[in-house]
């Protein structure tokens, strides 16, 4: 089972950091290094590998000083390749790759970027996705289209339930206010934003959730199709 240590790092993002059995530790989505490096420091540990879920600098940023510090390799996704540098491992759908004791499988889940992937480890049951999906959102469709966004959900949809989902921002408040608005007599979400805001005044990340509950509050993901799911994102965008 892997131990996985959210990091607060710039303004809403989060990294995490996966420590393995093995011994062998992995930072996702490293936007900053300086926390990382805190982290680290406080559990005295060194950095075997640094996974990226896409090329937006407030994922790849601390990639260089990390690198430099702790001599890991970069994975990341191959379409994203020749957007991050010195990129040491190129990860693509179908293909496997083991970090720790643990396979992992890769999705690409083209739609807020077009070269973006989500990680999963099945053993384990969690999966990162980075801005692909959030807690009761998805990543604004910078590169790609609703059709590819939503073909993305469907991959990520089919793992079991109760697969834990880690995404790259704490933007599930704002979120669930905005889901109400689609959604305002949806039960299980009135209950989730209850919990939300209960973890927020206390300042504690609402973090992971699970495929199963975005299934049952997130409305980009229960839109029940891709034009309606463009009309939604398009509501957001001006929310």
């Amino acid at each position: 089972m892997i131990n996985v240590t959210i990091i607060p790092i710039l303004e809403d993002n989060y990294a995490y950091l996966l420590e393995f059995k093995s011994g062998e530790t992995v930072i996702v989505d490293p936007g900053e290094a300086g926390p990382i490096i805190d982290v680290l420091r406080e559990k005295n540990l060194s950095l075997d590998f640094i996974l990226n879920t896409h090329h937006h600098s407030d994922h790849i940023a601390g990639n260089h000083d990390l690198k430099n510090a702790y001599n890991a390799k970069i994975a990341g996704p191959a379409k994203d390749s020749y957007r991050i540098a010195d990129i040491n491992i190129e990860l693509q759908e179908g293909s496997t790759f083991q970090f720790g004791e643990e396979e992992t499988q890769i999705l690409e889940t083209p739609g807020h970027t077009t070269g973006g992937i989500c990680i999963y480890f099945p053993a384990s049951k969690i999966i990162f996705t980075g801005d692909t999906v959030f807690s009761m959102s998805c990543g604004r469709l910078f590169e790609g289209t609703p059709e590819q966004m939503w073909e993305s959900f469907q991959k990520i949809m089919a793992l079991p339930d109760n697969t834990k989902l880690y995404c790259g921002h704490e933007y599930t408040q704002a979120n669930g206010q905005f889901c109400l608005t689609i959604e305002p007599d949806n039960p299980d979400l009135k209950a989730r934003m209850e919990e939300v805001d209960a973890l927020r005044i206390e300042g504690k990340p609402t973090l992971p959730s699970t495929i199963g509950l975005e299934k049952q509050t997130n409305a980009f993901l229960r839109a029940g199709s891709a034009e309606r799911f463009a009309e939604i994102r398009v509501m957001k965008d001006n929310f």
